[in-house]
């Protein structure tokens, strides 16, 4: 057998082998997720809108530089696209000492508050989830919006909500629900020592 025909061979039976993973189809299904087109992927990717077409319908099989380009927009790792649909649902865990501590504004003297993402590890998350510690003395954060919703729930002090031109006054144990389309910010409310800690979720921000 030439070596053509050996090439011909090895290359239908990585085909074969790549096919079984439908990694076309995942791509599909994040894009369809996050309501993007295919120009809209093409210009996050640096890619044509006709290759990742091609890409889809499982015409083209990507390099790994062109799917880890692909991984990146949608925050996700290369093991999302070789798993196999059997294996086990997503299940991450993240020790306390694994967390990192970042301040909400990179450089400042003090930040509106610290955050500790809680689950960095799951690779395909639905949601992000994180913890705030405002510190006493803090300024209230950046005015910011997003797409999707938020839930703030307090564990101890107290943290003012701003919305909409609305100030909302939250207790330990008080927590609130809310459409992150709209403008908010977060303040420490005054307290025994002017500080508080609170879980923060975060649904649906990667698509704004």
């Amino acid at each position: 057998m030439g070596g053509k025909d050996r090439l011909a061979m090895i290359s239908e039976t990585l085909a074969d082998g790549l096919a079984r993973y439908g990694i076309g189809q995942k791509i599909r299904s994040l894009r369809k997720g996050k309501r993007l087109g295919l120009v809209q992927l093409g210009e996050h990717t640096g890619l044509s809108p006709g290759l990742l077409s091609k890409i889809e319908r499982g015409q083209l099989f990507p390099t790994l530089p062109t799917l880890l380009r692909i991984a990146l927009v949608f925050g996700v790792g290369l093991e999302h696209f070789f798993r196999a649909e059997e294996e086990q649902p997503m299940l991450a865990v993240v020790r306390k000492a694994e967390r990192l501590r970042l301040p909400d504004q990179a450089g400042a003297k003090l930040p509106s508050y610290f955050f500790e993402s809680l689950n960095f590890r799951a690779t395909d998350r639905k949601l992000d989830a994180f913890l705030a510690d405002f510190p006493a003395g803090g300024n209230a954060s950046a005015p910011h919006a997003h797409a999707g919703a938020e839930f703030l729930y307090v564990i101890t002090g107290g943290v003012e909500l701003q919305i909409g031109g609305q100030a909302i006054g939250l207790e330990e144990g008080d927590a609130v629900y809310f459409d992150a389309a709209r403008e908010h910010c977060y303040a420490a409310k005054a307290n025994a020592d002017g500080s508080a800690i609170a879980l923060v979720v975060v649904h649906g921000a990667s698509e704004a």
